[in-house]
């Protein structure tokens, strides 16, 4: 099971990677400041999905399987609230805020993870 959280993390990277060129020539810069923070929690986090699987492929648990769900709908929903914004004035109400609480969750739970004996 630590390989989705490998296979995600690498598609995560690659994906900011892209979405960032297209920020800096595709979007007005008001749009690209704007989702400079979802861009730089992206990337990040496919770092820290990194890190769950390899964590995961060496002691395995549930808390770091947790921990790598918190980090993957946390960015969909953080990410994607601030792109949906950037993109068209919308809200998404609080779906940035539960986003981030997942973010922070989820390391909470990989440092649980990391501390427990193998």
């Amino acid at each position: 099971m630590g390989r989705i959280w490998l296979v995600l993390g690498a598609l995560m990277g690659g994906v900011a990677v892209g979405m960032a060129a297209w920020a800096a020539h595709g979007l007005t810069p008001d749009q690209a400041a704007r989702v400079a923070p979802a861009l730089d929690m992206q990337g990040w986090h496919a770092l820290a999905l990194l890190a769950t699987g390899l964590l995961a492929e060496r002691r395995g648990g549930r808390l770091v399987h947790w921990a790598g769900g918190c980090f993957f709908l946390g960015v969909l929903g953080f990410a994607g609230a601030l792109w949906w914004h950037a993109l068209t004035g919308g809200s998404l109400g609080r779906v940035a805020p539960t986003g981030g609480m997942l973010l922070m969750l989820g390391w909470l739970l990989l440092a649980a993870a990391g501390a427990r004996r193998a």
